[in-house]
């Protein structure tokens, strides 16, 4: 049952301008990018069109309705499944009008399905600068629609728009009308298949026969599989057929209604970029520098704002500590919850500085160039060129990274992609990749314009890359298919990015980052207060009786607690395990916690090191204090802090990104053995390194 007037469904092809309409029609803020695959789920809200209650839907992108991806598959279902709940009363096909041809194979598909549909030509002042010039009145009159000429981004021309849809709504098109008559190129079976479906569609009996859902009941569904099965029906090469006669008719369109003229000097300047961008070797090397550019930012930008974050929460610790009386929630608030929280605070300019730049470089256009330079790199291993928008994703989330490789339409690759995703480093690795380096690195600028720390944690998200690559090599001989899959990707103009929508996109990861990890460090730096604030038996009293009447007792009776705390009991149990890699029971501890949540890590490290009597120090000047006990000196070695660092590195320690392999999987299998292969990846690597470097 409908809860609206009038279902509008926004489709076009990817990077056509469907999302940004979208927010422009409802004025919700959401994720635009700038290459294909951005949507990968239907997006809808309630809006009213000229005194019409309607359900706005925007699907993933899609090229025409053979869907082979997920994301295509959702769309395909929607536009031609009357039974599905968000089945359009008006389509509004978002065309880029500078690439028109492209565009309109998928509007004259819908056109012969007999639904509503409006033609959207965005971008059209995008068009003309090309020296392309559209006819829109012919344009309108050859495909009996409405035709309006809108801008997206600048919310121009929505009012015809609006007014476009209601008209089509209310004024159904000539059901005779059709662009590609299939019926005369397929023959009888046409017919016979719209008997079976009882109704006198034949584009939709077409598309029965090559097997998609149009809403036919199991019965008709058998009945055509057994008439495509008689008439030894190969639906790729029906697909094949059709496609050649309808651009046939699409171009006999076009050079009626499009005019090709000398494009502006932008355009041809865009062609030069290009062919510096996606060159065979300039284009890795330019890649690599944006990388090297963008992780030395990450450090030297946004050293000024940690500092401050990190002395305001001293600064609110050690006031708390002395308005409060003495005792339990003085205790429970300093060590346990500010300094959980103040433990990841302190690093969001990082996490934000990184979101800023993949935010720019997808909307920009560029990341669509990355996709195009790294599909050679990427076939070799079993890939292709859409893949890397999952990986690169994966350098901010994985989880949005593991459900945009939706876009890939061959299952191996896809599975591929999945499997090695999580190997890439995401920002909730970032705060241990931070703490560590900045205990075992030193604060040197090599070269007069490196920045040492930048260096290492660059080199460290190219691991992650690596490794990605060689993993995926050997799961290309493990995992068998019997399907080709072929890369297609159209270039997407260069765009200075929306700045209102870019700054609000950034802003909304931070808070999702913060929030989300903020509600698990809470409750965990909580609990570990608990467990390490608390002990079996009097051994705390025991601790107080023997360090009585002695100078500076206090650290040492926080240590000696922390120990015989229920905390120390569970690291210490582990520790046998973790000893070989350098780790010690507090490091073990943080594992244990980070199982929930990568980030984790900081927290839990804040909460263990901030036990004690004689104030709140920062997180590093504390791990910097640590003695080994067994050699007498620091604990935090370069051994162990890259032993730790490629644990973290390897390590799939993210219950939600477990949850969303299974779901996106559909299989207990494929998290499990990600899970199991990662973990002894990252147990394997920090061994070697500790027992190499030590």
């Amino acid at each position: 049952m409908k809860d609206s007037d009038i279902n509008i469904v926004l489709a076009g092809n990817p990077n056509s301008g469907k999302t940004t309409l979208f927010n422009s029609l409802t004025g919700l803020k959401q994720k635009v990018g700038n290459y294909p695959g951005i949507t990968v789920e239907k997006k809808t809200a309630k809006i009213v069109v000229n005194g019409f209650r309607s359900k706005l839907i925007d699907l993933p992108g899609i090229y025409s309705l053979y869907s082979k991806s997920i994301d295509e598959k959702v769309a395909q279902n929607v536009i031609c499944n009357s039974y599905d709940s968000d089945y359009a009363d008006v389509i509004v096909v978002i065309a880029d009008a500078s690439n028109l041809r492209r565009s309109i194979f998928l509007l004259t598909q819908i056109i012969d399905l007999k639904i509503p549909v409006v033609l959207a030509l965005n971008m059209i002042d995008v068009a003309s600068k090309k020296g392309v010039v559209i006819n829109i009145d012919q344009l309108s009159s050859e495909m009996g629609i409405k035709v309006v000429a809108i801008n997206a981004r600048k919310a121009r021309g929505l009012s015809k728009l609006k007014k476009a849809i209601i008209h089509t709504k209310e004024n159904a098109r000539d059901e005779t009308a059709t662009i590609l008559d299939v019926n005369d190129v397929f023959g009888k079976i046409i017919k016979v298949i719209n008997s079976i479906r009882n109704i006198n569609n034949d584009y939709a009996s077409f598309l029965s026969l090559c097997g998609y859902d149009m809403g036919n009941s199991i019965k008709q569904k058998v009945e055509i599989s057994i008439l495509s099965k008689n008439n030894e029906i190969i639906v790729e090469r029906l697909q094949a057929k059709e496609t050649v006669r309808r651009y046939k008719v699409i171009d006999k369109i076009i050079s009626i209604c499009v005019r090709n003229i000398e494009p502006k000097g932008k355009y041809k300047i865009t062609k030069i970029i290009d062919d510096i961008l996606i060159h065979p070797f300039f284009g890795y090397v330019i890649f690599l520098a944006i990388l090297f550019l963008m992780f030395q930012a990450v450090f030297l930008w946004s050293k000024y704002p940690m500092d401050l974050i990190e002395g305001f929460f001293m600064n609110l610790s050690i006031w708390v500590a002395e308005i409060l009386p003495s005792g339990v929630l003085n205790d429970l608030l300093v060590n346990g919850i500010l300094a959980g929280i103040g433990g990841i605070l302190v690093f969001i300019p990082q996490i934000a500085l990184l979101f800023a730049f993949i935010a720019f470089l997808e909307d920009t256009g560029y990341m669509a160039r990355v996709s195009f330079l790294t599909d050679k790199l990427l076939k070799g291993v079993g890939l292709n060129g859409r893949a890397i928008i999952p990986l690169l994703s994966g350098v901010g989330c994985a989880i949005p990274a593991i459900m945009s490789a939706r876009t890939i339409s061959s299952w191996k690759e896809r599975i591929i992609t999945i499997m090695v995703t999580p190997l890439m480093s995401c920002a909730a690795r970032l705060p241990v990749y931070s703490v560590i380096i900045n205990l075992i690195i030193p604060e040197n600028v090599i070269f007069g314009f490196i920045e040492l720390q930048g260096l290492v944690l660059m080199l460290f998200y190219l691991l992650g890359f690596i490794s990605a690559m060689l993993i995926a090599f050997i799961l290309k001989f493990i995992i068998k298919t019997s399907k080709k899959s072929f890369f297609i990707m159209e270039m997407p103009s260069y765009k200075i990015p929306d700045w209102k929508t870019f700054i609000y996109t950034i802003i909304e990861k931070v808070k999702i980052f913060f929030f989300d990890a903020g509600k698990i460090i809470v409750a965990i730096s909580v609990i570990l207060w608990l467990l390490s604030s608390y002990g079996p038996g009097n051994n705390f009293q025991e601790i107080e009786n023997r360090w009585v009447d002695k100078e500076n007792a206090g650290k040492y009776i926080a240590a000696e607690k922390l120990e015989y705390s229920y905390a120390g009991i569970i690291g210490k149990t582990i520790e046998p395990v973790i000893k070989p890699l350098g780790f010690d029971w507090k490091i073990g501890i943080s594992l244990i916690t980070s199982i929930a949540a990568r980030e984790a890590f900081v927290g839990t490290m804040s909460t263990i090191y901030s036990v004690g009597d004689d104030g709140v120090k920062t997180l590093e000047n504390r791990m910097k204090s640590e003695i080994n006990q067994d050699t007498g000196k620091a604990f935090y070695t370069t051994a162990v802090g890259i032993s730790l660092m490629l644990f973290y590195a390897f390590a799939m320690q993210c219950m939600s990104t477990i949850a969303i392999v299974y779901r996106e999987t559909n299989s207990i299998k494929w998290p499990v053995i990600q899970f199991l292969y990662l973990t002894f990846l990252a147990y394997l690597s920090s061994f070697l390194a500790y027992q190499i470097l030590s």
